[in-house]
């Protein structure tokens, strides 16, 4: 039977595994790398003794990330991941009606009819689209990133070694006394749940929420009033208004590669190392790469950026 190489950890006294860079009891390091000597990527080695609230959560994913991931990591359940993809959608939305504001029809006007229902069925429609749209974009990614990690960290294995439906983590947990020294409760339900993998990763979008609203400022400021006779016109009209040759559709395509080559990477290398408890610069350096030709792919190589 093989051994597995482990080390003990100098704080708590627990064993971990040999290629572990924190204790998964007190979350003390075992490891140092110097990336993580950026305030962005330094790792929490606090005793964890209750969630944030959700507000908190959300605000600290923008401040700090590397605390609002390592308190997410210890309930996981709890994640917020898809109510972040509720609110980008509700965002997405508020695009959609910031387009549409600028359309305005005589015919409506004159008469004053149903404008309030028409604005609704606008962000309804665009809210669904962007439901739907986001949700398979972040999965993609997801798994993508997850990929990438796979490759660098071997980041699946390391979530079935930690988080299987009998991982040798759990197993060693029913077997052993923990050491008398260790009075850290959040590793102990950091080895009882599941992994909750996708909700946590979710969180790494939660900057396209400050993008999105950003973005339909830049739209509301920067696109062109049109007037039209009859609402049979508002299709024909609101597709020019997303003509690639305009500048404010440059602009929102910049700020939105920016945000998808690195911010978004940044979080999700942070998210897959607490999962994972392994290297914050392997795991960087896969998810800049993904997250770069991501951004080429889906943004830069449109026709607004290059005006062909």
């Amino acid at each position: 039977m093989s051994t597995i190489a482990t080390l003990r950890c100098p704080r708590c006294g627990n064993e971990n595994r040999a290629n572990y860079f924190t204790c998964t009891f007190c979350g003390k390091r075992l490891r140092t790398e110097k990336i993580e000597s950026f305030p962005l990527l330094r790792r929490i080695e606090e005793e964890w003794v209750a969630p944030l609230g959700f507000i908190k959560t959300i605000i600290y994913l923008f401040i700090n990330p590397a605390r609002a991931f390592w308190d997410i990591n210890h309930l996981r359940k709890k994640s917020p991941g898809y109510l972040i993809l509720l609110f980008n959608s509700l965002a997405f939305g508020i695009q959609g009606l910031t387009i549409f504001s600028h359309i305005y029809v005589e015919e409506i006007i004159q008469t004053m009819r149903f404008p309030i229902l028409l604005s609704l069925v606008v962000f309804l429609t665009f809210f669904i689209f962007g439901s739907v749209f986001q949700s398979f974009l972040y999965l993609f990614l997801i798994w993508l990133y997850g990929k990438g990690a796979n490759y660098s960290v071997n980041f699946s294995e390391r979530l079935e070694q930690r988080f299987g439906r009998e991982s040798i983590e759990k197993q060693q947990l029913k077997e052993r006394e923990l050491s008398p020294f260790s009075i850290y409760k959040g590793g102990t339900l950091l080895q009882k749940q599941k992994a909750y993998k996708t909700k946590m990763m979710l969180c790494a979008f939660a900057p396209l929420l400050l993008i999105n609203i950003l973005n339909a400022i830049i739209l509301w400021i920067g696109l062109p009033d049109v007037s039209i006779a009859s609402s049979s016109q508002i299709d024909e009209t609101f597709f020019s208004l997303l003509s690639p040759n305009s500048p404010v559709w440059a602009t929102v395509h910049i700020i939105e590669f920016i945000t998808m080559s690195f911010w978004v990477p940044i979080l999700i290398t942070i998210a897959i190392r607490e999962l994972s408890n392994s290297s914050t610069l392997r795991v960087l350096i896969s998810s800049l790469i993904i997250g770069i030709l991501v951004g080429i792919f889906f943004y830069l190589l449109r026709p607004t950026i290059f005006g062909y």
